[in-house]
């Protein structure tokens, strides 16, 4: 007689949800978040040194800041630290999350600022200047992978407006720390190693473990999350 035949199986394909298309990732803990900026060494120096960003004579409270709370944006931005010669020095910014969601509130995204003209523009031009320089302006941009190259989801970018550039550096940062050193030797690893893993780098310390940052509902509104 024989024997049955065993039923086979196949095993089944568990598939990874996407990553949504605009997601804010970062280090944080219950109070604080980790937001990144490239300096030159001179203000960098002094930052860390006297644990304040514009400890520095060099340091310009009259331009926008743009602040970016992913690793990996900043590599591709800084290339690494190497891009810019002005801009040598990374630090990791830590803020309290409350000042951080307060500067999200007043946010507007960059797509929905109208292109301004001249200094001899109408009054309406000159109402669009005032408002780019009073408001946190939101830009998202590809994510990018530990290698720079660029992912199909979207990252954030925060600029802070001159108006408020100085409030932020008094109150709002409470920790800075140069993370220059990371940033190169991730650069090393990722060209010596062409099969290294993510993961890796994680337990390496040359990549933090970014988790994603939920925000409440309102922001998501203001910051144009849930478009495409």
């Amino acid at each position: 007689m024989a024997s049955p035949t065993t039923p086979t199986t196949t095993p089944t394909t568990i598939s990874k949800p996407p990553t949504p298309y605009r997601q804010i990732r970062a280090t944080y803990d219950a109070t604080t978040i980790t937001v990144y900026q490239a300096y030159s060494a001179a203000i960098a120096s002094a930052a860390v040194a006297h644990q304040k960003l514009s400890a520095s004579p060099d340091f310009s409270f009259t331009r926008m800041t743009w602040i970016k709370p992913s690793w990996c944006w900043m590599m591709y931005r800084a290339g690494y630290s190497y891009k810019d010669v002005r801009q040598t020095n990374i630090l990791a910014l830590k803020m309290q999350r409350a000042d951080f969601e307060a500067l999200l509130e007043t946010a507007v995204l960059a797509h929905g600022l109208a292109p301004t003209k001249g200094e001899d523009g109408d009054e309406e031009d000159k109402l669009e200047k005032r408002k780019r320089s009073e408001r946190v302006v939101v830009q998202w941009d590809p994510e990018r992978s530990f290698r720079v190259g660029k992912l199909e989801h979207r990252s954030i970018q925060i600029g802070i407006p001159r108006a408020l550039v100085e409030k932020w550096v008094e109150e709002g940062i409470v920790e800075i720390e140069d993370v220059t050193q990371r940033a190169r030797a991730l650069k090393k690893v990722v060209e010596e190693e062409k099969d290294v893993m993510k993961v890796e780098l994680v337990e390496r310390g040359l990549i933090p473990d970014e988790r994603v940052y939920e925000v409440p509902e309102r922001l998501r509104r203001i910051l144009g999350m849930d478009e495409v």
